[in-house]
């Protein structure tokens, strides 16, 4: 397993912060403490009104930011005070759970902590729902610890959850392999699953894909689009192609994950994907020179 740990707990394309080793000198190595510094610097505008803030007109594009580097970048362009230094929660960076996910793990990896993000799908946001959402997982020595660090005691309460958000039970949270496979199974009904208006099984198969993304640390938005995500409707047969990645991200099978996503045209995130929901409508993006 010294593999895997070693390659989580190494930076990617989107979480080297390595250009801020002095503004982050400071910054807290403990995953529960690195989430609350995140979350010190980040606000999810979904929940802006319910604190009573209203997303600036300047900030409204801070979602379609990728890299780790970046958001610090634009978090100091909002504030450039010291990083530990209380916000305001008007002066905050305007990122959604994917934001507050790959800038946890990018601290966590400057600290040397193998983690990861993982797009999936959160039971605590709507009765009956799984809800569209992003996590961290990190290892603690002897297991994969999930961690929610977007959700405060504001939101906790807000959400009635009982769980606690820095280590979260089986069943509180689904990766998008974890509920594909449920729906697969019977267990849980895929139209059950999504954010807004978006609902079904496309949406997960989505997740599943930049989940796989993610477990080989390309940490895309959710709206980012390529490969067999391109692909719309999918083709007939398809389902079983879903499947074997599904249980590919599920098995925790390090070294079969990484070999199927480099060999995959379909899974691999190329230079530029498509964002499907930005200020300007769907737009081609090259990834890695905006990361």
């Amino acid at each position: 397993m010294t593999e895997e740990l070693d390659f989580y707990a190494s930076v990617g394309p989107m979480t080297d912060l390595g250009r801020f080793d002095e503004q982050l000198a400071e910054a807290p190595t403990d995953p529960v403490e690195v989430a609350a510094f995140v979350r010190n610097l980040l606000l999810h505008p979904f929940w802006a009104e319910a604190y009573g803030v209203t997303v600036p007109e300047a900030s409204r594009n801070d979602v379609q930011i990728r890299g780790a580097a970046a958001m610090l970048d634009r978090i100091l362009e909002i504030d450039p005070r010291p990083l530990a230094d209380s916000r305001e929660l008007d002066h905050r960076f305007f990122g959604n759970c994917r934001h507050f996910s790959t800038l946890t793990v990018a601290l966590l990896r400057r600290a040397g902590v193998p983690s990861r993000a993982r797009c999936g799908f959160a039971g605590y946001f709507e009765p009956g729902k799984w809800v569209d959402h992003w996590i961290v997982e990190h290892w603690d020595g002897t297991r994969w610890v999930r961690l929610d660090p977007q959700i405060d005691d504001f939101q906790r309460r807000a959400t009635g959850l009982d769980a606690d958000p820095a280590d979260l039970p089986p069943g509180q949270f689904l990766a998008g392999g974890e509920a594909w496979l449920a729906c697969q199974s019977g267990d849980e009904d895929p139209e059950q699953f999504g954010i807004l208006d978006m609902w079904g099984a496309w949406f997960i198969r989505g997740n599943l894909v930049r989940d796989i993304a993610s477990l080989n640390k390309v940490e895309m938005l959710p709206w980012d689009v390529w490969g067999v995500l391109a692909v719309e409707p999918p083709p007939p047969g398809s389902d079983a192609y879903v499947g074997q990645i599904a249980e590919l991200t599920a098995s925790g099978e390090f070294d079969a994950l990484r070999s199927r996503y480099r060999s995959d045209d379909g899974l691999q995130v190329p230079s530029q994907v498509m964002a499907m929901f930005t200020l300007n409508g769907p737009t081609a993006v090259d990834v890695f020179e905006l990361s």
